[in-house]
């Protein structure tokens, strides 16, 4: 019996260690501008959930604005928003980056893909397009929600 209970501390020392190495190596394998990418697709989305859609497209990137005004924003933003209720859970799904984007210059852009839970949709999918401007700050420069 004492050898089996040595032999299961073993065992589990082990795969507390097979288990410390696989997540250390997923987070190394992370490209480290995704934490970057994510916090600013977060900040610009706690103004979406707060309705405030002045901040969201003033904070947006150049392309963003140049494609809609920032009147015609708020009037989608208010008929698509409020009927989802309010957000009660997201979690990044995925973040990619690339050089080009198609009908835009090469550069640097990254997709980042939420899932998000509202009170009156659950599973939803949020995407947004960031660009990384002049001034090195990413910006959201699209947005679509299913």
């Amino acid at each position: 019996m004492i050898a089996t209970r040595d032999g299961m501390r073993v065992l589990r020392a082990l795969l507390a260690l097979g288990i410390g190495l696989v997540c250390a190596s997923q987070l190394a394998a992370q490209d480290p501008r995704a934490s970057l990418v994510q916090a600013s697709a977060r900040a610009w989305l706690a103004n979406t959930d707060r309705g405030d859609a002045a901040q969201s497209w003033k904070s947006a990137g150049k392309r963003f604005q140049e494609a809609i005004t920032v009147d015609r924003w708020a009037e989608s933003l208010k008929r698509v928003r409020p009927p989802l209720g309010a957000m009660t859970q997201r979690a990044v799904l995925a973040t990619q980056f690339r050089k080009n984007f198609p009908g835009a210059p090469d550069g640097e852009y990254a997709i980042v893909v939420f899932s998000t839970n509202f009170a009156e949709k659950l599973r939803g999918e949020e995407t947004l397009v960031l660009q990384r401007e002049p001034d090195s700050v990413w910006r959201i420069i699209g947005y679509t929600i299913r």
